[in-house]
């Protein structure tokens, strides 16, 4: 057992509040929840939960992510600390919000009708319990700067994907459209791509053909000084 040296201070609720991300349709979306206790039961929230004896900061956060996904080895970050006096009308509550980068189709379903959850793009957000907007916000800003300088965009895919596919997910990112020729410029430039014979016929008459990325050279690229960018 831990000595403690600071019963004399105030203690403080600390939550870990998770943004998860999934792009389906052309769309990047954000997981919602009506919040299932007072205060503002019902009202749309993040999906949430509060830090246990014996448990870290990213254990919580991770705890959060598998109760609401069923999902383990998702790609988490945080994003940052939220501690305003009054965020919370429940109490004095510190939450710590990590964004997740999740695969939509493997997303079970039946686990939204159990919590009531729902995809929502991100650009058709609802007004959320206490500072929630604000960490999206937070969150998307972050997702931006990173997926232009590290390759977490392919998390959101399962194993392969389509460089039109690979196109409209960075557009949607970044909220803005982008010029065909020049993204897949960078992309040969880099040549971190391997192309697969197989092709996504679902979405085009001519079908494009399906890529995967090459961890291993990347790791290379590295090595050589190179830097990602996109």
């Amino acid at each position: 057992m831990l000595q403690t040296y600071y019963d004399n201070n105030d203690k403080f609720l600390i939550a870990a509040d998770c943004i998860i991300f999934g792009f389906k349709d052309k769309e990047l979306n954000v997981l919602l929840t009506r919040r299932p206790v007072e205060p503002m039961k019902n009202e749309w929230s993040l999906m949430g939960g509060f830090m246990e004896d014996g448990e870290s900061l990213v254990q919580a956060a991770e705890k959060v992510l598998f109760r609401y996904t069923q999902l383990k080895n998702i790609y988490m970050e945080q994003v940052g600390a939220y501690g305003e006096v009054d965020r919370d009308t429940g109490g004095r509550v510190i939450s710590v919000a990590f964004y997740a980068l999740v695969q939509a189709d493997r997303f079970n379903a039946t686990l939204a009708n159990k919590f009531d959850a729902k995809w929502i793009n991100v650009n058709k957000i609802p007004k959320l319990v206490f500072d929630h907007n604000q960490m999206i916000a937070d969150a998307l800003k972050l997702l931006q700067y990173k997926v232009s300088t590290e390759p977490i965009a392919f998390h959101f895919f399962n194993y392969k994907f389509t460089l039109p596919a690979l196109q409209d997910l960075y557009e949607t990112i970044y909220q803005m459209p982008l010029d065909k020729r020049n993204f897949r410029k960078k992309l040969n430039n880099m040549d971190l791509l391997d192309k697969l014979e197989e092709k996504d016929k679902e979405n085009s008459k001519r079908g494009a053909f399906y890529y995967t990325f090459n961890k291993e050279r990347y790791k290379q690229f590295l090595d050589e000084g190179k830097r990602f960018s996109l």
